[in-house]
């Protein structure tokens, strides 16, 4: 690990340790992904999961200042076929993603590596100076950034007909007009919106994550897996085309979150009980 993920990773942790809302908040999310889990081992990876985001930032704010071959060094994909599947179908890909280990580093090595363009739609910050701030940083390795807001289906419509590998983080209803769909047993919202852009463009939804492994050396790397694609359903009713795909979603995103739950850091209440 280098030395900026440890310092990122023991910050996360300590922060962890102090507790609070945003800590409160995870153990319960952890607490239903894993329901047999003592409230000891659910305290041990809430701090985890903190330290977690705590080295997805820092090794996130390094990607300006590395060179594709670093880049290249520290990252492993797997199921890249499913993207260029996708393309030679004449589609950008929509890749559905949980706030897991380090996505930013997928984009990366799309963009530096891959040199395929990668569209993002992100959340709008406030102040408006700390958005502009985290635009200008992704835009300075290759992500074309859409603002979540009314404009956004729109942008991110004609990204994926250019082709554009598109990344959506779908675990977690921001703006409110989500879907209520069974997640890890219990009823809660996840957002329409991949569903919706699938339907109305054509283009296959690949759930992915990235997760933080080490090789035999014990070098850093970022382990992406992309999954099989899920392409738009159309039965005539959209309410149920768009409740059928976001379950789909869901169950996926079920699959790659189970596979490293202390890399997982959706620090709001996803579950209303």
């Amino acid at each position: 690990m280098s030395v900026a993920a440890g310092m990122g990773e023991a910050l996360g942790r300590l922060v962890g340790r102090r507790g609070g809302p945003r800590v409160t908040a995870l153990e319960g999310n952890l607490a239903t992904v894993l329901p047999s889990a003592t409230d000891e081992a659910i305290a041990e990876m809430a701090i985890a999961g903190f330290g977690s985001y705590g080295r997805y930032w820092a090794e996130s704010l390094r990607l300006p200042s590395l060179s594709p071959g670093a880049i290249d060094r520290g990252f492993d994909v797997v199921g890249y076929e499913h993207i260029q599947e996708a393309r030679h179908a004449g589609f950008g890909p929509i890749m559905v993603l949980p706030h897991l280990g380090g996505w930013e580093w997928a984009a990366a090595w799309l963009t530096r590596v891959a040199q395929l363009p990668v569209s993002a739609v992100v959340e709008r910050l406030e102040p408006p100076d700390v958005f502009e701030w985290f635009r200008e940083f992704r835009e300075s390795y290759g992500i074309e950034v859409i603002p979540l807001g009314p404009d956004a289906m729109g942008g991110v419509a004609k990204a994926v007909r250019a082709k554009h590998v598109v990344c959506l983080l779908a675990d977690r209803n921001i703006v409110g007009s989500g879907i209520d769909v069974d997640f890890f047993g219990a009823a809660t919202s996840l957002p329409v919106g991949p569903a919706l852009l699938s339907r109305r463009t054509g283009a296959p939804m690949l759930p992915t994550a990235v997760y933080f492994d080490h090789d035999k050396k014990a070098r850093t790397r970022h382990v992406c897996h992309v999954g099989e694609p899920i392409w738009p359903v159309r039965t005539g009713s959209l309410r149920d085309d768009l409740r059928l795909m976001t379950e789909q979603n869901a169950l996926a995103l079920e699959v790659l979150i189970r596979r490293a739950p202390t890399q997982w850091h959706v620090l709001e209440p996803l579950w209303p009980t």
